[in-house]
């Protein structure tokens, strides 16, 4: 026996142990037993440490009196000190770990079995004594260690039910354990994070095992298993799946046909955007391979399911992961290439193999992961160096692979700064040498600080001599999932930092998370005064802008009048008539950015956080704001905007969204960041690289033969809402072409969306007239373009669009108002009108055709209680002077619309088409409910109903307010390809600088004309260089479009004051020929009404419509 060097006292006789464990074995009470068994640990600690639980021969002595059915006492006695031993020795001499979880199978198991005991006491003394163990371990013990030995328990047949259930309890602690925690320490993160990575890790071998218990025969145990599986789900952090889970979780459980198909209709109506790791993989493979491989599996199942295989691998990123878990699927998804009936199934069951095969390509960059085989290699390296071991080899031989495979998680999770307690603590009591163990871990730790920037490269060092107020260390999750892990924040007073990252990464995530005092490591509001910025003052509408700031308690201690000198500084004017006394309500989207920057001011912000500042912004406003940033040299600001120009001209840093859940530090503005990273560019360019649109040319119009000829008039146009002080809009002329491309731009509360409803038709003028073209089709795109599909969230896109144009009108046409029939339009249709043709008055009842007369058109009108044949032919102009404007244009869109649907076949394919030409995947189209799509998906189903029929005229509120980026560039590339008329309020000059050709300027209801604007079209990303900057001179611009739209509606001289009237097509003499397939024609119609059930209205001999 080897004692322990230097002051030690001798160890103890094998008489005085075999005394103490008699002692323990045959005491009277508890108590006295429970006192031996502290004695003893004190002695063995004290001494020989945890070699004499082998050499004294008390783990065989427990083993023995633990199994022991004749004695309670003895049995008692047995967990009494298997507590003991598991509470004192773990933290006092880690290496003691090796001999209760590995050496001989350890002796978890024991207490384990333990809990099936018919005493009370027993049972309650072996789970103190797991309790014990489990909260001294590590996380990486618990996983090397703790893991493996209920993974081996749970996988005995023999084992028995109340051990089972203690097993999944302890299971499901370690991943409770694992779970994200607002206000933990750094330490505590940690601890968390590396036990859910490396946990999550396990989950394949994991699953199957907890499964298996879910269907057990007892039903303690199968209830357990529920609640453990319920428990390891939460080790996914992934937000996409999170909502599924409870229903997968239910299919294990309830495992059938119908519960699987169940599950798999719930996977393909989610829309996958995070990214796909091991633990979602362990969870979602079994479901996939079940269903793929089953004969029996349904067409429509068998092909939600290869889509899910398929978005699932597409966010695989790691190549080591996808070459574990994918293998499994491919055979199944061969095998619906090979037998599946339904082509449009093996085309997309091709599509995924393909897909797997490059995220399982050699050809990838892959980070090598660490393995406890390298760790051995570098640890007996530096053992050797420092001295060697004390004798311990056969000890160690079993204590190696523990430590490695402990250092390996570390290494391979990046918690390098934990690898030296993985080492120093186990090797103290074997080194030759005092102090040598840390030596060795200092060494180990020195070595794979090496390896992880030899890997992941060198951090930047700053030493920049400027001051810096924040320097954060941190992780951020959201709902389960991590959006960054163990990254650094550095700000510098005075920087301005865009924050930069795809959609979803966690950009306002953090800001609100900084916000609201959550960021770990940043410092508090009594350190660093940090303000967001945000312009929405909504709950306190209808109190003054002085009284709102007054009633802020952060800046109420300023007083009222410090207050007020403040605001004015910001443009809000003093008194009972300036603008510190109107509604905070009243305020447009600029003042209030301003109203929100005066309160940080007053609050002496030293951080501003600014949430898409820009939105809603004017140029002019943006211009202001920039300014005020600049000047402010004193004040960090971090930024998210879509904005690129308005990032490029204030950034003087930019944080990016990193691979690997880390923020990346570059210098410099948006421009110098896209040089070190040109795949960024797409926050630079309007792109289409990413998301295609492809708009379906506008039909044709009778009568217009010019793409400069006005196609819809404003004249002498009021507009006033209701209880308005004075008119939004006054004394408004303009009019539109199919060439037009017009920005209408004004600051916040101009009235140009109040202009945009007067031309499309959603609110009717106070006074003036607004005419368009009868058979005109408008694509209006609201503000808040959402609206459009919300009370439709239950139907897939698809069965959207039929619903929208089922009876061959669009029905979101009749709601607008200059469409729905008030008290008044009612009374009228109750008037009766004399035509003077001897019949008397008669009541009209509906419009039932329309035919050309002369320049306009007459109406068939049906009169009510007559016969059809009593119909009469009446003019446009006439039924407008009777007060039936409203039955007209509701014909006239009812015929539009008509024209426009008979270029389309409202089938599931075409429609399918449809979508995938705006942007928007088919098998979204066509399987998924909107209520699952994300933002910019739905916005995409809003584009597709707004361009079905084919409209004339496309007109968009705000389009950069509701698009990503990538989105924004497919729709302004298929704006410039557009055949039709544009009109697009845009404050992001990018947006409308490189299509608009013509400005309508709106100021204090006031509206002025500038055209032939230059083009930029070197803001898109595939222009020529030198391409021009002015379509009016220019031929070498991309779109024919673009350049037809020189001279404009605006512009266009003598058509500007003509009457909104149409001509005919004059009509030619036939030939021969014409004429004979004429009469055949008439022939075959005369046929087909015969054929026709009775009372069927006989066609009309005509070729209009032909």
């Amino acid at each position: 026996m080897v004692a322990k060097s230097g002051d030690t006292p001798p160890p103890p006789s094998q008489q005085e142990i075999s005394s103490i464990l008699d002692t323990i074995f045959t005491a009277k009470t508890s108590s006295a037993s429970v006192e031996a068994c502290y004695g003893l640990c004190e002695i063995l600690l004290n001494t020989v440490g945890f070699r004499g639980l082998y050499d004294y021969g008390v783990v065989a002595e427990v083993k023995k009196a633990a199994a022991d059915k004749k004695s309670g006492l003895r049995r008692e006695s047995a967990q009494n000190l298997l507590g003991a031993l598991f509470e004192k020795f773990p933290p006092r001499q880690p290496l003691s770990e090796v001999v209760f979880l590995l050496q001989d199978g350890g002796l978890v198991s024991v207490a384990l079995d333990a809990l099936a005991d018919k005493g009370t006491v027993v049972r309650d003394a072996a789970q103190y004594g797991l309790d014990a163990l489990f909260g001294h371990l590590s996380a990486e013990a618990l996983v090397v260690g703790l893991l493996p030995a209920l993974v081996a328990y749970l996988s005995k047949k023999t084992g028995k039910w109340q051990g089972t259930v203690g097993a999944l309890k302890l299971m499901q602690r370690m991943a409770d354990k694992a779970k994200m925690e607002i206000g933990c320490t750094k330490e505590q993160a940690q601890e968390k994070d590396i036990l859910r990575e490396a946990m999550g890790e396990k989950l394949a071998s994991l699953i199957p095992i907890v499964e298996g218990n879910m269907h057990d025969l007892k039903a303690d145990v199968e209830k357990q298993a529920v609640v453990t599986m319920q428990s390891l789900t939460t080790l996914l952090s992934n937000d996409d799946v999170a909502p599924r889970i409870p229903l997968l979780v239910d299919t294990m459980h309830h495992p059938s046909t119908q519960t699987l198909q169940k599950a798999i209709h719930a996977l393909s109506q989610t829309t996958f955007v995070a990214i796909v790791t091991s633990p979602v993989l362990a969870l979602l493979t079994p479901f996939l391979e079940r269903t793929l491989n089953n004969p029996t599996t349904a067409q429509e199942v068998l092909r939600q399911t290869v889509v899910i295989t398929e978005n699932l691998t597409k966010l695989v990123h790691d190549p080591i992961e996808a070459r574990t878990f994918l293998p499994k699927l491919q055979p199944g998804v061969k095998s619906v290439v090979g037998r599946a009936p339904l082509p449009e199934v093996r085309e997309i069951a091709t599509r995924a193999l393909d897909v797997m095969d490059k995220a399982m390509g050699n050809d990838q960059a892959v980070v090598e992961r660490t393995s406890a085989d390298d760790v051995a290699k570098v640890l007996d390296s530096e053992i050797k160096k420092n001295g060697g071991l004390s004798g311990d080899l056969e000890f160690y031989k079993i204590a190696r692979p523990y430590i490695c495979e402990m250092v390996a998680e570390d290494a391979n999770h990046r918690q390098i700064d934990r690898i030296s307690a993985r080492i120093a603590p186990y090797l103290k009591d074997i080194m030759h040498k005092p102090g040598a163990n840390d030596a060795v871990a200092s060494a180990v730790h020195q070595f794979y600080v090496a390896e992880d920037q030899r890997k992941y490269g060198v951090p930047e060092k700053e030493d920049d001599g400027e001051t810096e107020i924040v320097n954060a260390d941190f992780s951020l999750a959201y709902g389960g999932m991590l959006l960054l892990s163990h990254t650094n924040l550095r700000l510098l007073k005075g920087h301005r930092y865009g924050l930069c990252g795809r959609n979803g990464a966690g950009k306002s995530t953090l800001m609100k998370s900084i916000a609201g005092g959550k960021l770990e490591g940043f410092p508090p509001q009594d350190v660093l005064r940090t303000c967001y910025v945000e312009h929405n003052q909504g709950e306190d509408a209808d109190i003054s802008i002085l009284d709102f700031m007054v009633k802020d308690p952060t800046i109420a201690s300023e007083g009222r009048e410090r207050i007020s000198e403040v605001l004015a500084e910001f443009g809000f004017t003093a008194g009972p008539e300036g603008r510190q006394s109107q509604k905070v309500g009243s305020l447009s989207g600029g003042w209030k950015m301003k109203l929100a920057l005066a309160r940080a001011m007053l609050q002496k912000a030293d951080v501003l956080l600014l949430d898409e500042p820009t939105n809603h912004l004017d140029v002019a406003n943006i211009a202001w704001l920039e300014n005020y940033l600049k000047s402010h040299t004193d004040i960090t600001s971090l930024i998210v905007s879509h904005d690129s120009g308005f990032l490029d001209n204030v950034t003087t840093d930019i944080y990016h969204y990193e691979p690997g859940k880390k923020l990346g530090h570059f210098k410099g503005n948006l421009s110098d960041f896209v040089n070190i990273r040109p795949e960024a560019k797409a926050y630079y360019t309007l792109s289409a690289s990413n998301v295609q649109f492809k708009f379906p040319p506008p039909g044709i119009l009778t009568g217009v033969k010019s793409q400069t000829r006005a196609i819809i008039r404003m004249t002498g146009v009021s507009y006033q809402y209701p209880k308005a002080p004075k008119p939004s809009l006054a004394d408004v002329s303009c009019q539109l072409s199919l060439s037009s491309r017009v920005a209408v731009i004004g600051p916040n509360g101009a009235g140009k969306s109040t202009l945009i409803k007067l031309l499309t038709g959603e609110v009717i003028p106070t006074s003036g007239r607004v005419e368009k073209h009868p058979n005109l089709r408008i694509g209006y795109i609201k503000q808040h373009a959402l609206e459009h599909v919300e009370m439709h969230l239950e139907k897939t896109p698809n069965q959207y669009l039929q619903w929208r144009y089922a009876n061959g009108d669009d029905r979101e046409v009749f709601l607008k108002q200059t469409r729905i029939l008030s008290d008044k339009d009612r009374e009228q249709m109750e008037k009766r009108i004399d035509l003077k043709d001897g019949k008397g008055e008669r009541q009209l009842e509906a419009l039932v055709g329309r035919q050309k007369f002369k320049k306009t058109f007459q109406y068939e009108v049906k009169w009510v209680a007559w016969l059809p044949k009593y119909n009469s032919q009446v003019s446009r102009e006439t039924l407008i002077e009777w007060g039936f404007e409203k039955l007209v244009q509701e014909f006239d869109d009812h015929e539009a619309s008509r024209e426009g649907l008979g270029y389309r076949e409202l089938q599931p394919t075409v429609i399918s088409k449809h979508f995938e030409d705006l942007g928007l995947d088919p098998e979204i189209a066509n399987h998924n409910e909107i209520g699952s799509l994300s933002g910019g998906q739905k916005v995409k189903v809003v584009i597709a109903g707004a361009m079905w029929n084919n409209p004339h005229l496309l007109v968009l509120d705000e389009p950069t307010n509701f698009l990503d980026r990538d989105s924004l560039g497919g729709l302004a590339v298929a704006i410039r390809d557009f055949k039709g008329g544009v009109v697009m309020i845009s404050h992001n000059e990018e947006f409308v600088g490189a299509l608009a050709n013509e400005q309508w300027h709106i100021n204090d209801g006031k509206m002025v004309m500038k055209g032939n604007a230059a083009i930029m079209t070197d803001r898109f990303e595939d222009s020529k260089p030198n391409s021009g900057l002015t379509s009016g001179i220019t031929s070498g611009v991309n779109s024919t479009a673009v350049s037809s739209a020189v001279s404009s509606a605006v512009n266009s001289g003598t058509e500007d004051n003509t009457p909104l009237k149409f001509k005919s097509r004059k009509k030619r003499k036939k030939t021969k020929k014409e004429v004979k397939e004429q009469e055949v024609r008439r022939r075959l119609r005369h046929i087909e009404w015969l054929n026709s059930p009775k009372g069927t209205p006989h066609p009309a001999d005509t070729d209009d419509d032909e």
